[in-house]
C-alpha cells in the first residue's frame, strides 16, 4: 500500500505537468516581446551553469532550485551557497545569489534562495534634459530580485519530486512590479548502480505582472486653452512570465572513485526559441569537478541569425575540500564561464558549504 501511494503521487505530479503544456507552449519566438521577467531564465548557480544546465536529471542539492527542484530532495544535511556573477562582462551588471537547503528527515528538504540583479547607477534623463552630461538631474538604480521557497521529497528509492514558489520583484526609478511563479519537477533514478537518471521540470508558471507607480503619472493640459495642469495617469500593459518546460536524461560512468556524467536536455520556451543542451561532468575522487556544455538553438551558430547574446559553449570547475569525511561535510570553491557575443562572457564565482 505504501508503494502504491508513492507511485500514485508521482503519476499525479506528472499529469499536473503535462496538462498545461498545450496552453503554455503554443507560442513562438515572434511573441518574445510579450514576455517579461526574463531574469527568471538566467541561471545564477555556478555548478549547473558550468555545463549549460544540461543536468535537468542529475542536479543534486541546493542548486536544483533553478534546474529541477526535485533535486533538492537529495539534501542530506545543511547546504549553503553564495555566488557572485559578473553578467555580460563590460556591461556593469552584477548578480548576487545566496541560498540554504535543509534536510528535515522523512518530510523531505526545504530550501530558500535569493537572487538579486543590479545594474548600477543610471543617469536620469527627461524630454527637456536628454543628455545627462549637460545637466545632471540625478541617478536611479534598477534592481531585479527573485526569492525562491522550495520543498522536495523522496517518494521512493527511485522517484523524487518537488515544488518551488518564486516571488518576483522588479523596480526602477518610480516604477515597480511584483508577481509570483511556481516551478515543479520530478526526477527518476534507476540502473544497476543508480546511474541512469531522467528528469522533467515545469518552470515560471504564474499570473501576469504589471508595472505601477508614480513614474506613470505626469502633469499636462487638456488642450491649448487650459489654465490648469492636472495629473494624468498613463496605462501600463500586463506582461506574461517566460514559462518553460525542461526534459533531460543523464548517465554516470563510474571508474572506482571517479565519475564521468554525460547529460542532455531539451528546453521548450513559451516565448523564445527551443534549446538543446549537451554537457558532461568529470569528478576526480570527489575533490575536483570539471564541467563543459554546449547549448544549441536555431540560428546560434551564425552571428547574422543569432537572437541571443549566448554563443553556446560553457565550462566550469569546482574544488572540494573535505571537512568531515564521516558526515560528508565539504567546502567547495566554484567557477563557471559562459561565452557571449557581444561582451566578454559571463563569469561566476562562489563558495559552497555542505554540513
Amino acid at each position: 500500500m505504501k508503494n502504491f501511494y508513492r507511485y500514485t503521487v508521482a503519476i499525479v505530479l506528472t499529469v499536473t505537468f503535462l496538462l498545461p503544456i498545450n496552453y503554455l507552449f503554443g507560442g513562438n519566438p515572434d511573441r518574445s516581446g510579450q514576455a517579461g521577467a526574463s531574469e527568471l531564465l538566467i541561471n545564477p548557480w555556478i555548478g549547473s551553469s558550468g555545463w549549460g544546465g544540461a543536468n535537468i536529471a542529475a542536479s543534486r542539492g541546493l542548486e536544483s532550485v533553478y534546474t529541477n527542484v526535485a533535486g533538492t530532495a537529495f539534501t542530506t544535511g545543511t547546504e549553503l551557497i553564495f555566488a557572485s556573477t559578473n553578467y555580460l562582462k563590460g556591461a556593469d551588471i552584477s548578480i548576487m545569489n545566496f541560498g540554504i537547503s535543509q534536510h528535515v528527515g522523512e518530510a523531505g528538504a526545504l530550501s530558500i534562495a535569493i537572487m538579486s540583479m543590479n545594474f548600477g547607477d543610471i543617469s536620469r534623463t527627461t524630454i527637456n534634459n536628454p543628455d545627462p552630461s549637460d545637466v545632471n538631474i540625478g541617478t536611479f538604480a534598477p534592481n531585479l530580485m527573485n526569492i525562491s521557497i522550495a520543498y522536495a521529497k523522496a517518494f521512493s528509492n527511485s522517484i523524487y519530486g518537488g515544488f518551488n514558489l518564486k516571488i518576483v520583484s522588479e523596480s526602477m526609478a518610480d516604477l515597480s512590479a511584483q508577481g509570483i511563479a511556481i516551478d515543479a519537477g520530478i526526477q527518476y533514478v534507476t540502473g544497476p548502480m543508480e546511474n541512469i537518471k531522467f528528469g522533467i521540470a515545469l518552470k515560471n508558471v504564474g499570473p501576469t505582472m504589471k508595472f505601477s507607480g508614480d513614474g506613470l503619472t505626469f502633469r499636462g493640459f487638456y488642450n491649448q486653452f487650459s489654465r490648469t495642469s492636472p495629473n494624468f495617469q498613463q496605462l501600463s500593459s500586463e506582461f506574461e512570465l517566460p514559462a518553460q518546460l525542461s526534459i533531460g536524461g543523464a548517465y554516470d560512468f563510474l571508474f572506482n572513485e571517479n565519475r564521468f556524467t554525460v547529460a542532455g536536455a531539451f528546453i521548450s520556451n513559451s516565448f523564445t526559441k527551443d534549446q538543446y543542451i549537451l554537457g558532461g561532468e568529470f569528478a576526480l575522487s570527489n575533490y575536483l569537478m570539471l564541467r563543459a556544455g554546449y547549448t544549441y538553438e536555431d540560428g546560434i551558430t551564425e552571428k547574422s541569425s543569432r537572437t541571443t547574446v549566448y554563443t553556446g559553449p560553457s565550462a566550469g570547475i569546482s574544488i572540494q575540500i573535505p571537512l568531515n569525511k564521516e558526515k560528508g561535510s565539504v567546502f567547495s570553491v566554484d567557477y563557471s564561464y559562459r561565452d557571449t557575443d557581444p561582451f566578454s562572457g559571463i563569469h561566476s564565482i562562489g563558495a559552497r558549504i555542505k554540513l
